[in-house]
Parts: C-alpha cells; sequence; structure tokens
C-alpha cells in the first residue's frame, strides 16, 4: 500500500501472510529496531545504507535485501527514491534463507511492485499465488556482496568511528602508523574478525562507498579521486573486477544511470 513517509507503520500488528509498503522517501533513518516478520527491503531508485552489529550493508537501487525477522537493524536514507519493503509471516517456507542482498530480475521486480501496493487485509487465497512465484525467486536470485563487517578489537575503534563517518581507510602502512599497531598484528585482527585480509577489506569499503557515491550523483572522476585512485581508468577497471561490469553498466542495468557517466 501506498503510505506517506511521516506516517508510522509496524508491521508486526497485522496477521496477513505479506504485508506491503511503498513510499517516495527522501532522508530518512529508521533508527535500530527488528521486526518479528521477515522484511525484504528494495530501492527502486537510490541506495540505502543498512546497518547492523559490527556490519555494513549497502543496497543498490534495483537489489533486493532479505532480513530475517529477529535482526537488528537500521536503514539510512540520504535522497529521493522509490521505496518499498515487504514483511512477511514466519509460517511461510522462507525461514532458512540467510541475510543477504540479491539482484532482482524483471518477474521479481514486478512480483515486489504488486505485493508493495496490496490492499491492507486481502484475502489469504488471494495472496497465495504471488507469494508461490516470490518464493522461487528469493530462493533462486543471484546473491551479491555489498557487505563490509568491522573488526571488534578494541585498539581499531577510534579509527574504525571514523570510518564510519566516511574516513577513507588508508593503506596497511598508514594504518599502522595510525592506530600504533605493527602491519602483522592488525593483518591478524582482520583475518580473525572479519574473514579477509586488511587488503580485501579495504577494497570492498572503496567499492561499497563509490556505488553509494555514484547513486548519490557524484561525477566519476570524484569519485576516483575521493577514493584515491590514480586515475578514472584506473577506477572503471576496479570496480569491473569487482563487479563485472563498468560504472556506467552497472547503474543503467539497475535503472539510475546518472548522467555524469554517460561518456565513460
Amino acid at each position: 500500500m501506498k503510505i506517506n513517509p511521516e506516517d508510522s507503520f509496524n508491521p508486526d500488528r497485522f496477521d496477513e501472510l505479506v504485508i506491503g509498503i511503498a513510499s517516495d522517501m527522501g532522508v530518512h533513518d529508521s533508527g535500530m529496531h527488528s521486526h518479528q516478520r521477515h522484511q525484504l527491503l528494495f530501492s527502486a531508485a537510490g541506495s540505502i545504507t543498512i546497518e547492523l552489529d559490527n556490519t555494513l550493508c549497502l543496497l543498490p537501487p534495483r537489489r533486493a535485501a532479505w532480513i530475517p525477522s529477529g535482526t537488528l537493524h537500521r536503514a539510512i536514507m540520504n535522497g529521493a527514491m522509490a521505496y518499498r519493503s515487504l514483511y512477511f509471516s514466519c509460517t511461510l517456507p522462507l525461514s532458512d534463507l540467510p541475510l543477504q542482498i540479491v539482484e532482482v530480475n524483471p518477474l521479481f521486480f514486478e512480483v515486489i511492485e504488486r505485493m508493495a501496493f496490496w490492499q491492507w487485509g486481502m484475502a489469504e487465497e488471494q495472496q497465495r499465488s504471488l507469494i508461490t512465484v516470490f518464493c522461487e525467486e528469493i530462493k533462486n536470485a543471484q546473491s551479491e556482496n555489498w557487505t563490509v563487517r568491522f573488526p571488534s578489537d578494541s585498539r581499531l575503534s577510534a579509527w574504525l568511528d571514523r570510518v564510519r563517518r566516511g574516513e577513507l581507510p588508508p593503506r596497511l602502512g598508514q594504518l599502522a602508523q595510525k592506530v600504533g599497531a605493527c602491519e602483522r598484528t592488525i593483518s591478524r585482527i582482520f583475518i580473525r574478525d572479519t574473514g579477509m585480509s586488511y587488503q580485501s577489506w579495504r577494497q570492498q569499503w572503496r567499492l561499497m562507498k563509490a556505488m553509494e557515491m555514484l547513486c548519490g550523483g557524484w561525477p566519476l572522476s570524484q569519485v576516483a579521486q575521493h577514493l584515491d585512485f590514480v586515475s578514472d581508468s584506473a577506477f572503471i577497471v576496479f570496480f569491473r573486477h569487482y563487479t563485472g561490469t563498468t560504472p556506467t553498466r552497472y547503474l543503467r542495468h539497475s535503472g539510475a544511470e546518472n548522467q555524469a557517466l554517460s561518456s565513460v
């Protein structure tokens, strides 16, 4: 159902198998919260940042985030977007799905759109056929890695607070100087707490920040410069390595192409 962004909404007070909402959101911060239902979060345009316990997720446009019931999370939106959120009863055969971000193909998109505009109070038999399609699509959707986990070691906490506020993670040698720990110690911390080397972690952070900036309308050249790439072409090679395509093609496929990228 279409709702006003200022309206209060509690999906846990409904009995229907699926409850959907659609809204044109601007700047919004949900605060940390959880639901008794599973949630599918989707933006047809614009990106959404999702904070979890020690983990940061980015939801690019035309991707969907599956958030299992009981997961403490916070959704942050920094611009106008076509926001969709679906809430599923735990009685449906979806409880084995992990928290993940998935690609949304055209059929899956149409299913999400239809559910988001359902009238509340719809009879269960009217929902069943589309729910069956949804279950097939979400289980077969291709998962994408738009998540970075933060290490929990207290020696890095002050620096990580600055990173959460947008500071660019430096190279390993520079980080060792910042936090007063040797490179080997930092490397062990990251592998232990995140399962990634520091270099891989830094690259994942840069990729997510790049997507956030591109969706926010930053020109490609400014994104490359801000994220410490030696040239625009070096940034494009980096982006293609992690996504399989260029920034322009990725955003065009997402329906969110930025005019500033049209020459790339």
